[in-house]
């Protein structure tokens, strides 16, 4: 009898798959939101930057950790506790705005929803290949990195709307139910798990894991090293402009509404749909060796922006420029990623995958908080397009020193092929 593949979408990889949108959405709505929140009560880039890097550390430190829970936790139980925690910790933030000062309360709200996002995403990828057989699991990733993609790009804009016509409350209480929604559909997933033995405490197991993907990074995969110097580099420079300078350039710039704002960071969900889409369709005709390009490209695609706020350009039509901008980044930006994962993805030994892939990702974002607030400071005390200008101008020298980083990866890929 001929066998014919499985079916992708079996009853668990279906409830996984629900469960990522329900949650998806609530994060992206959220993290919208209150921000926005912030910068539109307190009027201050500064605070809205430092804010914005001091939540964003906890995504830094929990992720690695992440990593290591991901491969001696179940899954499921890890999925569950964390929507549960995240549909709590913002009902409790929903109850007490307004009862306590904002500045410290979205604070803690918003290291806490960052640390659990960098801590729960490992135990979805973890969990695929128990899923889904492994023939499946490249579709797999596709379907939850289109769900991941498409929960950026209409949150946005949905929790644009809602913010601007009802304000803060209905988004967190949107945001509660989906959070409790989602971890009540996966309470009902089957997901094996096999006990690892642990060498001693909960410290010990962490620190033990974490090093051993860091002794295979600087032995065996050095150039990583180098790959993830440039990733921070341009985080630091480049990225951090960005998450501060687009929501300050949309609403204090041009002075334009919470929709128009959410409309720009959906377009940049577009562009890390559409980017995704066109690494697929090129494939191996995308070359690391060409890296930087990609790197410089999304340099001058900022100098654009930064023309767009210049002193007499009609709002509108600068802000249509800096959406166009965004698109284009994200466009690139997500290219580059996705040869990068598949190239650390066919160097790392299946064991160590999770672990090295956190790890990689927590080191090129450590200087993202940093960013944010320096960018934030800037922001509050010199013209929008000069800051733009400026980043993009430390970009480009980036992406020009990246190119050694990137043709010895590439050499490697060629390598591993052989």
């Amino acid at each position: 009898m001929k066998q014919t593949q499985a079916p992708i979408f079996r009853r668990d990889f279906t409830l996984v798959v629900i469960g990522q949108i329900i949650s998806l959405f609530g994060n992206a709505i959220v993290r919208f939101a209150l921000p926005l929140y912030l910068l539109r009560e307190t009027n201050s880039p500064a605070l809205f930057g430092v804010v914005g890097a001091v939540s964003f550390i906890p995504a830094v430190l929990c992720s690695p950790i992440g990593g290591v829970v991901a491969d001696r936790v179940n899954k499921r139980n890890t999925m569950v506790a964390l929507d549960f925690f995240t549909a709590g910790l913002i009902l409790a933030f929903t109850l007490l705005l307004g009862q306590m000062p904002l500045v410290p309360l979205l604070v803690v709200c918003l290291m806490l929803l960052y640390g659990i996002a960098g801590a729960y995403q490992p135990s979805v990828q973890a969990s695929l290949p128990l899923l889904v057989e492994t023939a499946q699991l490249t579709r797999a990733n596709a379907v939850i990195n289109m769900v991941s993609t498409l929960s950026g790009l209409l949150g946005p804009v949905i929790g644009g709307v809602l913010f601007g016509s009802f304000g803060i409350r209905p988004i967190l209480w949107v945001s509660v139910g989906c959070f409790s929604l989602s971890a009540i559909m996966e309470l009902f997933i089957h997901m094996p798990h096999q006990t690892r033995k642990t060498a001693g405490g909960i410290l010990s197991t962490v620190r033990q894991d974490l090093g051993e993907s860091w002794r295979f990074i600087r032995k065996e995969r050095p150039v990583f090293l180098s790959v993830m110097l440039v990733l921070a580099l341009f985080n630091l420079v480049l990225s951090a402009a960005l998450i501060v300078g687009i929501p300050v350039a949309v609403v204090q710039v041009l002075g334009l509404s919470d929709l128009h704002l959410g409309v720009t960071e959906a377009a940049m969900g577009l562009g890390g749909l559409l980017g995704g889409m066109l690494a697929a369709l090129l494939g191996s005709r995308l070359r690391l060796r060409r890296g930087g390009i990609l790197l410089l490209f999304a340099s001058l695609t900022t100098v654009g922006m930064a023309g767009a706020l210049l002193p007499g350009v009609p709002s509108l039509a600068g802000y249509w420029v800096v959406t166009a901008m965004s698109l284009a980044i994200m466009i690139l930006s997500t290219m580059l990623v996705v040869q990068l994962s598949a190239a650390v993805q066919g160097q790392t030994p299946s064991n160590l995958l999770g672990k090295v892939m956190a790890f990689i990702m927590a080191v090129s974002n450590c200087a993202s908080p940093l960013g944010q607030a320096i960018y934030g400071m800037l922001f509050e005390h010199c013209p929008a397009w000069a800051v733009l200008a400026g980043a993009a101008l430390a970009a480009v020298i980036t992406a020009v020193y990246s190119r050694k980083a990137f043709r010895g990866l590439d050499a490697d890929v060629c390598n591993e092929r052989r």
